[in-house]
């Protein structure tokens, strides 16, 4: 699966931007597709994700203020941040995971775009 991150860029606080994820598969097809993040000098971090059958999750820094969804139309994988804080700037990938469950558990088989920079001022 390959992805394209787009969609970064520097905002003052308070604003919104829009992140999307271009993928040459079918999105509805894949097992799961998220949303993570690095900051500099941190982890990367889970920021919201979406599986194949349409169940949610989000970090609890961003409940409330980020949306994930899905667009069949264009296959792209979408996160509106909205109420942007200078604690939400990093670099933000795409990540497709088309694991399969055998022998007993789930194998993961991850993907990752290559990143969009998000950079909020105060």
């Amino acid at each position: 699966v390959q992805l394209q991150a787009f969609g970064g860029g520097s905002v003052q606080a308070g604003g919104s931007l829009r992140l999307s994820c271009a993928a040459s598969e079918n999105i509805f097809s894949i097992n799961v597709m998220g949303w993570y993040r690095q900051a500099p000098g941190k982890q990367r971090e889970l920021v919201a994700t979406i599986t194949r059958g349409g169940s949610i999750n989000y970090a609890d820094s961003v409940k409330g203020r980020f949306t994930i969804s899905r667009d069949s139309a264009k296959n792209t994988l979408n996160l509106q941040m909205n109420s942007l804080k200078p604690e939400d700037t990093a670099v933000y990938y795409c990540k497709a995971d088309t694991g399969t469950y055998h022998s007993g558990r789930y194998h993961p088989d991850e993907y990752w775009g290559q990143g969009t920079q998000v950079t909020v001022s105060s």
